[in-house]
């Protein structure tokens, strides 16, 4: 029987230096030779139909690469490089396994897939020289879709975006890179027909229930969010890179100590975790690393050279959970002269009470590094964590005052204040940047350093999800974060859900938060809990914003303007706000 593609093609990686190679994943229904291949229908970097781009150059027909599936499971995955592209061009491609043509599929309604290259990076920006680079943003996607009637969480923005860009491909401005800040998909908070699929394996009366468990079951999850024919058609057009968030695996994940003791002391959790952080290397992680990346990637290369890499990831992911200095899932994207710092801000935590810290030690030099390193190759820093920096002052308060109380600043470690705390911070998802103290004053620091001197980009751009809601904000510097304020601009980007929805009373509570009562009633937290003054201010500077949407930013030279979009169906993406984050 012929293979056939069960899920993808997903466009992950294009160079944003060179412009000239790409990466592909699938997933097929057996073993398979997958080949990528563009076609004769390429396109100019305008998105015209004639063949040239805007320099004269031609588009890349013959580009394409192959590569034979490796085994995970019973499931079977490609990710083909792509390599021969012709710079500032648009690259039609079909997708083959032996031989076959698989994709597009021939009764498709979408326009053709394609891969779109910027012009090579230059050593300086003059304006118009590399043209805008638009970076689109979000998290929060819940995949389920209403069997029928209207969607009970509004429509999807993914949808949305997919719809608008098919409808006038030439003409819709698309994004260069899609940017997924975590919950990718919901492993605890699963569809009614994800639920009838799960009761038909096991007995949903025992732990974990509703709740997916093993990798079987992650796999159906990625099934629905990314088999979904408009995202389906949109992640194999546009880019993409993306971080996991808590509900990629669990609710909370890795909170604290006591919470991860309580979860070991399960007996279902250690499969969940390692299956969740065994699909995330397959489904998400693999497609963020450059083909360079991947190919000094030992795992890869192993797993990639057996008939059945179960056992190994299986190995590695028990290693990942153990020890989260082991591995490094945080990356960075050049994109001309933007660069992307990815972070992890869930398995590089390190939990102990009175040590707590977002991420290793080894994690922080590594970030710390990719953000200071050759910074006048680059006009804008992008720094991508699901959980926000900046935070409504009240729930940043409460954060720092339940960490104080934790430690045991009143009534010592394990006293009564500290138990009081302990389960507050679980009960109330109090596990943000705040709540990790001298990391985010770590974090405020680099971002300082990233945005001050003679090579400081225009802007330093975090950027965020999570919290169901999308602001900005920005930092009032003092003299006890940095001598002297930063040259960059530097601003707190928060943009959720993609697909989902927030309860009217947790609205008012955010909107409390940034009020003078909230900060008011968040100091006086904070002197109880003995927490100390944060290292800077910050002001909200728009929003809140309910709703599905996205953020974009368009950068040029040294200059960034920022729009929010709104879903508001039938296709139809609203523009709810649009500013210049140029200049501070």
């Amino acid at each position: 029987m012929a293979a056939g593609l069960r899920l993808g093609p997903l466009l992950r990686y294009v160079d944003g230096v060179t412009g000239d190679s790409a990466t592909i994943w699938v997933e097929t229904d057996r073993p398979c030779t997958a080949e990528v291949r563009g076609t004769s229908g390429s396109t100019g970097a305008d998105g015209s139909s004639e063949s040239s781009g805007a320099d004269g150059s031609s588009g890349s027909p013959g580009a394409g690469g192959s590569t034979r599936t490796f085994q995970i499971a019973g499931h079977h995955y490609a990710l083909i490089p792509v390599t021969g592209l012709t710079p500032g061009t648009t690259t039609e491609y079909e997708v083959r396994l032996d031989g076959r043509t698989v994709w597009p599929p021939p009764d498709s309604r979408f326009p053709p897939s394609t891969i779109r290259t910027p012009f090579p990076s230059l050593p300086a920006s003059p304006a118009g020289a590399d043209g805008d680079v638009k970076v689109a943003f979000g998290s929060c996607r819940w995949a389920a879709k209403p069997a029928k009637g209207r969607d009970p969480v509004g429509p999807d923005a993914l949808d949305t975006l997919a719809t608008h860009l098919a409808a006038d491909p030439a003409a819709a401005e698309r994004p260069d890179l899609l940017v997924l800040l975590g919950d990718q998909v919901y492993a605890d908070e699963t569809s009614a027909d994800t639920r009838r699929w799960l009761a038909a394996r096991r007995d949903l009366r025992d732990p974990p229930g509703p709740e997916v468990g093993e990798y079987e079951e992650y796999t159906r999850l990625y099934d629905e969010s990314w088999g979904d024919p408009e995202v389906r058609w949109l992640l194999s057009t546009v880019p993409s890179c993306m971080i996991f968030d808590d509900h990629d695996v669990i609710d909370d994940w890795n909170t604290s100590a006591a919470w991860l003791a309580r979860m070991r002391g399960t007996h279902w959790w250690g499969e969940r975790v390692l299956s969740g952080l065994m699909s995330y290397w397959v489904y998400q992680h693999l497609g963020n690393l450059s083909p360079a990346e991947l190919d000094a990637d030992p795992l890869y290369a192993e797993i990639r050279s057996v008939p059945d890499g179960t056992d190994r990831l299986r190995r590695f992911a028990a290693e990942a959970d153990a020890d989260p200095a082991c591995v490094r899932w945080s990356y960075r994207r050049d994109l001309g002269r933007t660069r992307l710092l990815m972070i992890d801000t869930r398995a590089a935590r390190l939990l102990t009470e009175g040590a707590r810290a977002m991420l290793d030690p080894a994690e922080a030099a590594w970030v710390r590094e990719q953000a200071l390193v050759d910074r006048g190759s680059y006009d804008h820093l992008l720094v991508g964590t699901s959980l926000p920096w900046l935070m409504p002052p009240l729930i940043h308060d409460a954060e720092a005052w339940n960490a104080a109380l934790c430690r045991g600043e009143r009534g010592g470690p394990g006293g009564r204040w500290a138990r009081f705390a302990e389960d507050l911070r679980q009960r109330a998802d109090l596990e943000h940047w705040a709540a990790f103290p001298s990391s985010f004053e770590a974090l405020t620091r680099l971002l300082a350093e990233a945005g001050s001197g003679p090579d400081a980009p225009a802007t330093v751009c975090v950027l965020s999800g999570d919290v169901h809601h999308a602001y900005v904000a920005e930092p009032d510097w003092t003299e006890r974060a940095v001598e002297a304020p930063p040259q960059a601009r530097v601003v707190q980007l928060t943009c959720s859900p993609l697909h989902n929805a927030i309860p009217r009373s947790v609205r008012l509570g955010f909107r409390f938060g940034w009020s003078r009562a909230g900060r008011a009633l968040g100091r006086a937290l904070a002197r109880h809990g003995r927490a100390g003054r944060p290292l800077i201010g910050w002001r909200r500077t728009g929003g809140p914003w309910f709703g599905n949407q996205l953020m974009t930013l368009t950068l040029r030279a040294r200059s960034a303007r920022l729009t929010l979009t709104q879903a508001r169906g039938n296709g139809r993406l609203e523009k709810v706000d649009e500013r210049s984050l140029s200049g501070s």
